[in-house]
This record gives C-alpha cells, sequence and structure tokens, in this order.
C-alpha cells in the first residue's frame, strides 16, 4: 500500500450537487489513515495560482447536504493552455510546470480532481507528467465513459421532473403545449429519465434527431383522444433532421465551441407556426445544478470520496473511480478520458417509452 502524507483535492468545471459530500469523504477517508488533506480553491486555476487550504474535519463538518463546492470552481482553466495577460493582451501558456511546482512545494503527493470530462483530460495529462492523479465522476448530464452513473444527475433529475409536473397543471388548464428545455449537453440522460419520471408525450434528445411532423402527429393524436394539451421535454443538444444545433458562441477560454440553448424556444414557435396550438417553453437552466444533493447522490459521492482514497492507497493512479453493477472500481484515464456515454437508442429505457406510447420525434 502506497504511503502519502498529504493528498490535495480539487473541483473542476461546472458546479453539481454533491460536491461537497465528495470532499467530505475524502477528508475524512484520509483523516482514517492519517493523511492530511490541501484544498485546491476555485478548480485547476487555484493550482496554478498556488491557492490552496488545509482541510481539517472541521472544515468539512455540516456540508454533506450543501450545494455548491466550498472550494470554488471553474470550467475555463486549463494549466496546459492557461490564459495569461502579457502587456495588455490575452494570451495562452502551458503552466502545468508551476502548478506541478505549486503542488510539490505544498507537499501535497498525490492529487484527486472531481469533475467531467475536461477535469479528467488534464488529470490524465498530470498523470503522464508522473503526478499521482484520481478523477472521480462529476456532472449532471451523466455522460461520462466507464461509469453508470455521475452524482449529481440523480438530482438534476428529481428537478426536471417536479418542474414537468408543475407544468402539467397550467398545460391542462389552459389547452397548452408546454415545453421543457433541459439540459445533457450531447446527451439525453436528462430528458429521458425526467421524461419518463414526470409523464412527458414527447421526448426529443440529441442521439434521435426529431422531426416536426412526427411531434405534430402526436399532439394531434392526443386531440383527438380528448387530451387538449401535451408535455415535450427536450435536450439542449437535440437538433431536428438536417438541423443544426441552438446556441450562442461560448465565453472565451471554455472547452466547448458553443454554449447550448434555445431548441425549446424554436421548437414552440415551429409549433405554433404549423398549427394553431400556444405553445410555451420553459428552460431549468442552473436549478438543475443548484441545491442541495438528493439522498441518492449524497451516497454516491461519499462512496466515490472515499474510493478515489483507496484508488491512491493501492496505487492505482491515473484511474477514474465508477460505478459498474452497483459496484465502486477504478478504470484507466485511457479508456474514459475523452469519451462520452450516450443514450442507447435502441436500449431499454427508450423501447419502455414508446412501449407506454412516449413520442421521440422519429
Amino acid at each position: 500500500m502506497n504511503k502519502f502524507a498529504r493528498i490535495g483535492v480539487l473541483t473542476g468545471g461546472g458546479d453539481c450537487p454533491g460536491l461537497n459530500a465528495v470532499i467530505r469523504a475524502v477528508v475524512r477517508a484520509a483523516d482514517g489513515h492519517g493523511i492530511k488533506v490541501t484544498g485546491i480553491k476555485n478548480g485547476f486555476g487555484g493550482l496554478v495560482e498556488n491557492q490552496t487550504i488545509d482541510l481539517s474535519l472541521a472544515h468539512v463538518s455540516g456540508i454533506l447536504p450543501r450545494g455548491g463546492t466550498i472550494l470554488g470552481t471553474t470550467n475555463r482553466d486549463n494549466p496546459f493552455n492557461y490564459r495569461i495577460i502579457e502587456e495588455g493582451r490575452t494570451v495562452y501558456r502551458d503552466m502545468s510546470q508551476q502548478a506541478l511546482h505549486n503542488l510539490r512545494a505544498a507537499n501535497i503527493d498525490a492529487l484527486v480532481v472531481v469533475g467531467g470530462d475536461g477535469t479528467l483530460k488534464i488529470g490524465a495529462e498530470f498523470g503522464v507528467l508522473g503526478f499521482p492523479v484520481v478523477a472521480v465522476p462529476k456532472t449532471i448530464d451523466n455522460d461520462i465513459a466507464g461509469t453508470e452513473r455521475t452524482f449529481g444527475f440523480d438530482t438534476a433529475v428529481s428537478v426536471a421532473a417536479e418542474a414537468l409536473d408543475r407544468l402539467h397543471t397550467t398545460a391542462e388548464s389552459h389547452h397548452r403545449v408546454m415545453i421543457l428545455e433541459v439540459m445533457g449537453r450531447y446527451a439525453g440522460w436528462i430528458a429521458l429519465h425526467s421524461g419518463l419520471a414526470g409523464g412527458a408525450d414527447c421526448i426529443l434528445i440529441p442521439e434521435i434527431s426529431y422531426d416536426i411532423w412526427s411531434v405534430l402527429a402526436k399532439i394531434e393524436q392526443r386531440k383527438t383522444q380528448g387530451k387538449l394539451f401535451s408535455i415535450i421535454v427536450v435536450a439542449e443538444g437535440a437538433k431536428p433532421v438536417g438541423g443544426e444545433l441552438v446556441g450562442t458562441a461560448a465565453a472565451a477560454g471554455s472547452s466547448e465551441k458553443i454554449r447550448l440553448g434555445g431548441i425549446g424556444e424554436k421548437l414552440a414557435r415551429d409549433i405554433e407556426r404549423l398549427t394553431e396550438i400556444e405553445a410555451r417553453c420553459t428552460v431549468l437552466g442552473h436549478l438543475q445544478r443548484g441545491g442541495s444533493p438528493t439522498a441518492f447522490d449524497r451516497v454516491l459521492a461519499t462512496r466515490y470520496g472515499v474510493a478515489a482514497v483507496e484508488c491512491l492507497l493501492e496505487g492505482h493512479a491515473s484511474h477514474m473511480v465508477a460505478l459498474v453493477n452497483n459496484r465502486i472500481l477504478s478504470l484507466p484515464f485511457c479508456r474514459v478520458a475523452g469519451k462520452a456515454s450516450n443514450v442507447p437508442v435502441n436500449g431499454e429505457l427508450v423501447r419502455a417509452g414508446r412501449l407506454i406510447g412516449i413520442c421521440f420525434g422519429d
């Protein structure tokens, strides 16, 4: 078993319910092995700028149910392509050696990184440089390869399902089509799970390009059955057959080329243009990422945090902890970094949805 005197932990990417539960588990598990923990503030940017805090049991007391992250986070800073200002100009430099220097100067022997695919890729690069890194998969989108579930996903689905419950009453009262646009990037997991849980009539996901006429046929079918309203869940990365993604230019320094959003409003306009039916879109947005994590996410995040510490102690550096068949395992970065997990279009959940009458737009 490897011996470490001190390990570091950082949270990268967007905020997510359950981050604090992971931090708490890392600190408590490390303490049980006599290991000290240093928190790196504000993601990988804090690693370059040497922003750290010693994390004791007192620091993590009471944070289990809290959303967000006590360490702060960012989805823009990459030490291997770091944004700095030189002579009034924005330039990008490889600051990875500075980050490594700061780690060693702080007597940090290994690092736990908690984040999505971008964080995993950066963690893998530090592993190539010889620094021990273990990753914890984090995203509400549930789109990280190798793991059946990322923490934060269950909370996001619960929020979206509750929103659908509320939209049902106003849709039925006003005989409208109500559209809920949810997050998920290029994967339809949130839309699929919340749509099934919330009784949606149509679920539109990135994995299945939709035909507007198929959606309209479903709405018309419901009218003939005496149902004068319809509920549609659309993932932000969904698009019509032959169409383009809807969004705006991503912020400078972002790993994304486009900031997805707006497909729900486009769908509402198309429905109103092609029918006499009133359609309204609600964009759930960051409500899915905020607030207290569900009990499931608290447990999963705790399991991940403990497993990350054990993974380091067992010598499995450059690995990501993962949930496989309800067991926590570790997988090498080469099997997961840069890869995505998408909804199987012929999988059990989509088949179940079709059998209960849900339209997927195809």
